[in-house]
């Protein structure tokens, strides 16, 4: 077995893609038993080795500091608090049923033919990311769960901690008689390696990259595998007539504040007019402790003042994923015009309506084509654990295949089955 160091100089990435092809063969030959057992050791393994995984975080974490490093990067790579609730969720998938060889659309055509569809593992997934160490652990655990291979390339922030993850989790497969190579890591910060993983369609079967736009823009631009795009969000909620004002306010903070640096926190709130000289106020009051700040289009900004932390939303803003603790407020007068700005500015990842209107509920979520609608919920549960997936690989934002948060099931394709007692086509 290979262990990964920091060290590499170089990285021949054609027998990579060889190995790992090979071990997909091996893994997708696994029965559901034999992959949980496989899973449950995996967690054990993190386990023992967690105080060289939280040591190695710690090291990525210092050099991010001292390397300038903002403060929702270094949220995303800081493993000391989330180490424990990654193992769980390990062993949570351990317990959720294995959709390779599901049958479905089973059905009798009139010549007898017996057809029907069966789930299968897609092969080797490359999936690229930046500073967030959980999606090692997330993406083994799905991708095994499913019979996948997976070759991994972590950001550079997180190479040390990626390592040491990796180091864990091919341990627990060499244990299992599962070959290392299911789980790979390009152990290097260098870029040149994403160019040529974006090329290895011999064996890479899809790209799935997690991490701002410009990434996903370099895998769509450069890659000659399928890549499934998301984890890119301009997240809004439409305030309607109707809301209920407190518990909006509640469901705001939390798609607010809650981890504002994710993918599915709240960006632009939007407020009926009717209302907004009501609900504005109450927005700024009850966000403003957090440390929110806010960029405010014409009418809002008439309505709750300039301030230090309310300022004219410039042309730009309401196309920004922030990242941060700032919101776009828009007023707008009507659900239709709500909308437009919605189709105008999202990127399709979470968007939700407050309203005890049934009628505009139901309209909403019947023409905003975003991954995932919401309607009086924080958009903050547009996440694989929170929907009850377990984990994810990425939040999908494409539509094809898969869409929203991708679970096991959306690591397997199908093949169709066909059984005939002798049939032939005319």
């Amino acid at each position: 077995m290979m262990t990964p160091t920091a060290e590499t100089t170089h990285i021949d990435l054609n027998a990579m893609g060889k190995r790992a092809k090979a071990a997909s063969v091996a893994i997708a030959r696994a029965t559901t038993n034999q992959k949980n057992a496989l899973l449950l050791a995996l967690a054990d393994s993190l386990e023992t080795h967690t105080p060289a995984i939280l040591e190695a975080n710690r090291v990525d974490l210092d050099e991010g500091r001292a390397n300038g490093l903002g403060e929702a990067l270094l949220d995303r790579l800081d493993l000391l608090k989330r180490l424990a609730g990654i193992i769980a969720d390990v062993r949570y998938v351990a317990t959720l049923p294995d959709p390779v060889g599901k049958s479905f659309d089973e059905r009798t055509l009139p010549n007898g033919l017996r057809v029907s569809r069966r789930r299968i593992p897609l092969g080797v997934l490359g999936v690229i990311y930046e500073a967030r160490p959980n999606v090692t652990v997330e993406v083994a655990s799905l991708a095994l769960k499913t019979g996948n291979a997976v070759i991994l390339r972590g950001g550079k922030e997180t190479l040390r901690t990626n390592v040491a993850l990796v180091t864990a989790i091919q341990e627990a497969l060499a244990a299992h008689h599962i070959p290392a190579d299911a789980v790979q890591l390009i152990a290097s910060t260098d870029r040149a390696y994403v160019a040529q993983m974006l090329k290895l369609d011999q064996y890479i079967d899809v790209i799935i990259p997690r991490g701002g736009a410009s990434l996903h823009q370099l895998c769509k631009e450069n890659s000659t595998i399928p890549v499934i795009t998301g984890g890119v969000g301009i997240c809004h909620f439409f305030v309607d007539v109707s809301a209920k004002q407190e518990a909006s306010l509640n469901i705001i903070h939390n798609a607010k504040t809650s981890r504002p640096s994710v993918c599915n926190t709240l960006d632009t709130l939007l407020i009926h007019r009717d209302i907004a000289a009501e609900f504005l106020p109450k927005v700024v009051q009850h966000l403003r402790p957090a440390g929110v700040t806010f960029k405010a289009d014409e009418s809002a900004l008439q309505i709750v003042g300039a301030a230090d932390d309310i300022t004219p939303a410039a042309a730009d803003d309401f196309d920004t994923e922030w990242m941060a603790l700032v919101l776009g407020l828009k007023v707008v007068d009507s659900m239709d015009e709500a909308i437009d700005h919605i189709r105008a500015h999202s990127l399709d990842h979470s968007d939700g309506i407050l309203t005890e209107d049934t009628a505009n509920a139901e309209r909403f979520l019947n023409e905003v084509m975003s991954s995932a609608v919401f309607w009086n919920a924080s958009t903050r549960f547009n996440d694989g654990g929170a929907l009850g997936l377990g984990a994810e690989v990425a939040v999908s934002t494409q539509k094809l295949h898969a869409r929203g948060p991708m679970g096991l099931e959306e690591l397997t394709t199908y093949k169709w089955v066909v059984i005939g007692d002798g049939q032939i086509r005319g």
